[in-house]
């Protein structure tokens, strides 16, 4: 057995290496490698961000060409796209948010609910816990509606329009977002500068804002860098039915099955839900998603594409 998953092993290196050959140009036995055009100016958040200046081109180069490159993650970030932005979006604009914002979750979760960062930020928006309390999110044992990405994207609206208020400039805000807004109106002061493009800070926080525009260049038109994605690979938005639950539950998997569905999926279409029971001694009302059983199979899903620049097909 053992030689056997040896020979198989190198098969499938040496198929790869005969692709590699076989895609070639010229005489070179290296693929070809392009670098991105990048623009002078673009339109963030309503701001036209310039780029001109030597320094503004060479950082956005540096996180467009990462996010061109990393096509594991970019791949499943567009599939991503297409279930979680439709209503990410519409709650940023029922908000009065910039669209744009939108990939400043992209940039912190790669669109992933379930993540949870070193620090123990969470989400699509990764909040701290204390962050999560301060603007509203119920975060304890049973729950942590960070996990929620309506309820987060609701607090992250909050958040930003909080820090707009104080700095005018959505740039600057996106880096707050990441340095926090002590730090960075402390450097804005010290360096005497107007807005987080013109200060030093850490490669983080540096890097922070320009990858944020890295991905929206990117998830506007994936197929001008190579992406081949057709319209039933993207992954479809699941629609459900939704409960009330307003007291206690001894057995989510029981709640589950009684309603037609598997723990496990039960979960999926409800993060925030952190544990196999929940105490609601409050009486609470909490908002249960069931999805419809239709929406579970490929076979009877409905298609949509959010953005056909998405798809080749």
């Amino acid at each position: 057995m053992r030689f056997f998953k040896l020979f198989l092993v190198i098969s499938i290196v040496c198929l790869g290496f005969s692709r590699v050959e076989a895609q070639s140009v010229g005489n070179s036995n290296f693929m070809t490698v392009a670098s991105p055009e990048i623009p002078m100016s673009i339109n963030f958040c309503g701001d036209n961000v310039s780029f001109d200046r030597i320094d503004m081109a060479e950082r956005l180069d540096r996180e467009l060409t990462a996010t061109i490159y990393a096509q594991t993650m970019t791949s499943l970030i567009i599939k991503r796209a297409n279930r979680y932005f439709p209503r990410l979006i519409e709650i940023l604009k029922q908000n009065n948010m910039p669209e744009d914002l939108i990939y400043l979750a992209v940039a912190e979760s790669s669109l992933d609910p379930n993540a949870l960062s070193p620090a123990k930020a969470a989400g699509i928006w990764q909040f701290m816990p204390a962050t999560g309390r301060q603007y509203g999110l119920e975060i304890n044992d049973d729950v942590d509606e960070r996990y929620d990405p309506e309820k987060e994207t609701v607090a992250a609206c909050k958040y930003l329009r909080s820090a707009y208020n104080k700095y005018g400039n959505w740039a600057t805000v996106c880096a707050s977002y990441n340095a926090g807004t002590g730090k960075i109106s402390s450097e804005l002061s010290a360096q005497q500068a107007s807005n987080s493009f013109d200060l030093r800070l850490v490669s983080e926080t540096s890097r922070y804002v320009f990858r944020i525009i890295a991905y929206k260049i990117f998830l506007e038109n994936p197929k001008k860098y190579g992406y081949r994605i057709t319209s039933d690979q993207l992954y479809q938005p699941i629609e459900c039915d939704v409960v009330d639950v307003n007291s206690s539950v001894s057995s989510w998997v029981t709640w589950a099955k009684n309603h037609g569905i598997t723990y496990a999926q039960l979960r999926d279409a409800n993060p925030w839900i952190r544990n196999s029971k929940l105490t609601n001694s409050s009486g609470k009302v909490y908002k249960v998603n069931v999805p419809k059983q239709e929406s579970l199979y490929r076979s009877k899903s409905k298609k949509t594409v959010y953005n056909r620049n998405w798809v080749v097909d």
